[in-house]
């Protein structure tokens, strides 16, 4: 007798890994984290992300910053022409000229030489100064009016942060530490200051809102954080304004806009900075507290919320849509009143294309037809008349 083959597989190979792993969870009993990263995968940390701020802001964890910063901060010049010296091998960092842009150096433990004379980086400083009108708020100015920095007595290099037009008055905000300026004027930290205005006329609420809601300048388009009426005035009336970002001559620009003269612009706070009972053209140093609620409130940019419609519930959504289609098929019914449903009116359209498309092939068929005939004629023709022959 013949054996029977056995036709049965044989059991697959378990792969060891998986059969490994098993195992040792079943011993353990304790099942894998769902965050725990992947082998190759890098786990993200705070630290990355504080890492990778600081290389924004030029600096890095070991205290080091970019060369042209420290020369800047140092008062040698701006930062653009740092670079430039920089290039021309005018810089020495430990006894080695340094001519790279992205050289960083740490200014507390390395010796930095610029012509053969040392950097010494001086303290940060930080003064509160009141504005007096006359008065330009820039560094350099080849005209040679009278400057904001003129005002502040100190040896070391400082620059104000932000600008007050020249007819304007009101603090402003004079240092040396670039990481603040940076944060205090640029939009996305949204920090507001807040104005004293005496216009012509008293502006009705229509152009109040108008004024909050926004109004198209060269620039695009602005508008006031908040805005409100303070109190009236000889020749026209006293508001508050809030602007959370700055340009040239705003709010003179948005009330003109509006048909309102502004006779007098006086800026009394700086996001948590207020001016208080400080004299016209007087300045003071801030105290601890006060740098410390600045730095606060620029520590982390602001994220401006976008308007969304409002929601609607679920069964008025369901009933507007029913309404919808039973509006579409008595349309779509009343359009076509022998068809009965919209399978019915497709079919008839398809329909009606195929007609057309018939008749246009039996038009060109009979054109082509036409012209045929036409040729054959006119060869039979030239053929009958032949010239005589010439005596």
């Amino acid at each position: 007798m013949a054996k029977k083959k056995n036709n049965r597989r044989a059991p697959a190979k378990r792969n060891r890994r998986n059969s490994t792993s098993s195992a040792q969870k079943k011993s353990s009993g304790k099942s894998s984290s769902r965050g725990a990263p992947e082998k190759g995968r890098r786990p993200t940390s705070t630290t990355t992300a504080k890492r990778r701020t600081a290389n924004k802001r030029g600096k890095t964890d070991d205290g080091k910053q970019r060369l042209q910063r420290v020369m800047a901060a140092a008062g040698i010049a701006s930062r653009r022409e740092c670079e430039i010296i920089i290039q021309e091998g005018r810089v020495e960092v430990d006894g080695n000229v340094v001519v790279e842009l992205g050289h960083r150096v740490d200014p507390e433990k390395q010796e930095i030489y610029v012509d053969a004379e040392r950097i010494r980086i001086e303290p940060l400083q930080y003064f509160a100064l009141n504005k007096p009108p006359g008065i330009v708020s820039t560094n350099v100015d080849p005209a040679g009016r009278p400057r904001v920095i003129d005002l502040i007595r100190t040896q070391s290099r400082v620059y104000n942060v932000g600008r007050l037009d020249k007819s304007s008055e009101g603090l402003i905000l004079v240092t040396n530490d670039g990481t603040l300026a940076h944060r205090l004027t640029h939009p996305r930290f949204g920090i507001e200051k807040k104005y004293h205005v005496q216009v012509d006329g008293r502006p009705t609420p229509a152009q109040l809102k108008q004024l909050r809601e926004g109004i198209y300048i060269a620039e695009g388009k602005v508008r006031a954080s908040n805005i409100r009426y303070l109190k009236r005035a000889k020749s026209g009336s006293w508001l508050e304004i809030i602007l959370d970002e700055g340009r040239n001559r705003e709010i003179r620009r948005m009330l003109a806009a509006v048909g309102h003269k502004v006779r007098v612009l006086k800026r009394v706070s700086i996001g948590p900075l207020k001016l208080g009972e400080l004299p016209l053209g007087a300045h003071r140093p801030l105290t601890k507290q006060e740098i410390k609620r600045l730095q606060t409130a620029t520590a982390n940019p602001v994220r401006k919320k976008r308007k969304s419609a409002p929601r609607k519930n679920a069964k008025a959504t369901s009933a507007e849509s029913s309404s919808s289609t039973s509006n579409r098929t008595k349309s779509s019914t009343q359009r076509n009143p022998k068809t009965k449903s919209s399978r019915g009116s497709r079919t008839d359209s398809t329909s009606t294309r195929k007609s057309s498309k018939r008749k246009s092939s039996l038009r060109d068929a009979t054109s082509t037809r036409k012209t045929t005939a036409k040729r054959k004629t006119t060869t039979k023709r030239k053929t009958k008349t032949k010239r005589k022959p010439r005596r």
